[in-house]
């Protein structure tokens, strides 16, 4: 059964990650999403285009009411609140039981497992506490580091969607990764 869009953000799941944790994004967000964003070490292998901090509070805006937004976003915090990264659904579809996952991560917190980890941990909240059926990724072709977060935490690579998004102004291929609930019998895959 399908959790109501309206309850989302307030039933976010345990991280489990010692001096992390997940909340449901605030206005008082955007200028720490914004310091990070808009380096383009972050930036360069996805479809974001960052108009500032104010097109971010604008965002948050819409992720605090998933019912009319189709999408929700929580903050991975530190201890003391600071913002150093953001997970979660673009693209709900709750007749299809379905969304579209999406993390970033300050570059001061790659490479220790917390993108694997929050999404492996969101994946398994959509699905237990949510009612998902599938969560599915679309992940810029040159993203190797997303796409590495995808295949830890057991999603699919589907196939590649060519022309799939414009990214600063060019059509672009996108990888299309998905896990589904209950996971497929061996053996069932179409092909």
């Amino acid at each position: 059964m399908l959790l109501p869009l309206a309850d989302w953000p307030q039933c976010a799941p345990e991280l489990d990650i010692a001096g992390l944790r997940l909340r449901p994004l605030r206005q008082t967000d955007a200028a720490d999403w914004y310091a990070y964003l808009r380096d383009d070490n972050v930036t360069r292998h996805t479809s974001w285009q960052i108009d500032g901090a104010q097109a971010l509070a604008d965002l948050i805006q819409d992720y605090a009411d998933p019912v009319a937004s189709h999408c929700m976003r929580l903050a991975i915090v530190e201890t003391d609140d600071h913002l150093v990264g953001t997970i979660g659904f673009n693209e709900i579809a709750p007749g299809a039981r379905r969304a579209e996952i999406a993390y970033d991560l300050s570059p001061s917190h790659w490479r220790r497992g917390i993108a694997s980890r929050a999404c492996e941990t969101v994946t398994a909240w959509a699905f237990q506490t949510l009612g998902l059926a599938r969560v599915q990724a679309t992940v810029l072709d040159t993203n190797t580091a997303s796409a590495g977060v995808l295949e830890r935490c057991h999603f699919d690579r589907e196939g590649l969607l060519h022309h799939y998004r414009q990214v600063r102004g060019e059509p672009r291929h996108f990888w299309m990764y998905a896990r589904i609930w209950p996971p497929a019998l061996v053996g069932a895959e179409c092909g």
